[in-house]
């Protein structure tokens, strides 16, 4: 089947747009067998996926033990799209920095005006800051036409 691959700006553009689209996680749990969650996630400036999550799930549990994740976020509706991200993450509870994302996090999927109470809510013990790293990139765009 051919696709187009999309370019390094193409994929940030797809990944930061609006309105956003959830972000589908794929982690491993300890016996081998997949776990797949909607999550929803910032892109920062440096690239690496934003999101976080409770320290007690399965992601969490499961990346703090791997180390490692992919991702692929998906346009549902013709000509359709999808990035596939996967690499290593790095996780932090620092509860000022998971507060400040979560609020990033939420104002960008329920609007500005919302962001403090996302961040109020997200930001509390327990949750996790967690960010991907791409190291490997898969794209296709529009791949009906």
């Amino acid at each position: 089947m051919p696709y187009h691959p999309m370019d390094a700006d193409e994929v940030r553009a797809f990944l930061a747009r609006d309105p956003p689209r959830p972000g589908v996680l794929a982690t491993t749990r300890n016996d081998g067998r997949p776990h797949v969650a909607p999550v929803w996630y910032v892109v920062d400036d440096d690239g690496t996926i934003v999101f976080t999550t409770g320290a007690t799930t399965v992601k969490g549990r499961t990346l703090r033990r791997t180390g490692w994740a992919a991702m692929t976020v998906d346009d549902d509706a013709p000509p359709f799209s999808f990035v596939t991200l996967e690499g290593r993450v790095t996780i932090s509870d620092d509860l000022d920095e998971v507060r400040d994302w979560a609020a990033r996090i939420g104002g960008r999927y329920m609007g500005a005006d919302r962001a403090d109470e996302y961040g109020e809510r997200n930001g509390v013990p327990g949750e996790l800051l967690v960010r991907l790293m791409p190291e490997k990139v898969v794209s296709a765009l529009d791949l009906a036409e």
